[in-house]
């Protein structure tokens, strides 16, 4: 027997930060789910990257999924990456990140992650971090090399081990969690985790009530930071069903909100 399908509360923030000329950061927030991607820094294209990805992903609608089912769709979009680069072979090499949050059939949530944009749950006022970096300060913190709080400010902490080129070999990791009325998710670019700590991060989604201001409180702490990459934030707070959810349309931001809008129809 199945449970009640989770609904989401959603809003998302990005800005382009003062210090980068292109928003690579590309999301989307809609009542069944929302997702994050950050085109890879250094390679081409990682604007191109991340609103491709989020764009095609967003466009089927993963609403009541099994974990296979995400997984699958994940891959699908991943292979639309490697179809542009088959196009346009000057795209060769982009890639993206991607954290997503997605209502899962059996009435929980599914999280599917790859590369370094992380998510967290903040329930009952204690804020986790859910996602694990796909980086090689994660592995080296994984193997005690260095320590979390050393992680934070590692001149290597932007490599990342993970993300989605195209690859056959690519993919994200699904991992299911019970959906709780009140809990609120919070899914982010390293703009804003790379500058601002836990424990601040925390301190906004207590301060601010709706899901907008609270997106936008942490976009503003990252930059007052001085955060020097894009910074985009999602949040989503878990709702009943009759407590007046974010509405069917799909909204995109960042990187997203600027390429692939021509035709899309709401999903």
């Amino acid at each position: 027997m199945t449970g009640p399908r989770a609904h989401l509360r959603a809003a998302a923030c990005s800005d382009i930060g003062p210090h980068r000329t292109t928003n690579q950061d590309a999301a989307f927030t809609a009542s069944w789910g929302a997702a994050v991607a950050d085109g890879v820094g250094g390679g081409p294209a990682g604007d191109f990257a991340s609103a491709a990805f989020i764009h095609r992903l967003a466009a089927g609608r993963l609403d009541g999924l099994e974990p296979v089912q995400l997984a699958d769709a994940v891959r699908s979009a991943n292979w639309d990456l490697r179809a542009h680069v088959e196009r346009d072979p000057s795209l060769s090499g982009m890639a993206t990140t991607f954290t997503g949050l997605f209502a899962a059939r059996e009435g929980g949530l599914l999280l599917a992650h790859t590369g370094d944009s992380r998510a967290y749950r903040l329930r009952e006022g204690a804020l986790t971090q859910v996602s694990r970096d796909d980086s090689l300060v994660q592995a080296l913190v994984d193997r005690g090399l260095v320590s979390r709080t050393d992680a934070a400010s590692h001149p290597r902490r932007n490599i990342i081990t993970a993300s989605l080129s195209g690859a056959e070999r690519d993919a994200a990791t699904v991992t299911a969690y019970d959906a709780r009325p009140g809990d609120r998710w919070v899914i982010c670019s390293d703009g804003l985790t790379d500058y601002v700590p836990d424990a601040e991060i925390r301190a906004e989604l207590m301060r601010q009530s709706s899901v907008g201001a609270a997106a936008e409180a942490c976009v503003a702490v990252a930059l007052e930071a001085g955060t020097r990459d894009n910074v985009t934030v999602v949040v989503c707070d878990v709702v009943d069903d009759d407590s007046g959810g974010a509405p069917a349309q799909t909204s995109f931001y960042g990187a997203a909100a600027a390429r692939f809008m021509e035709g899309l129809e709401s999903a």
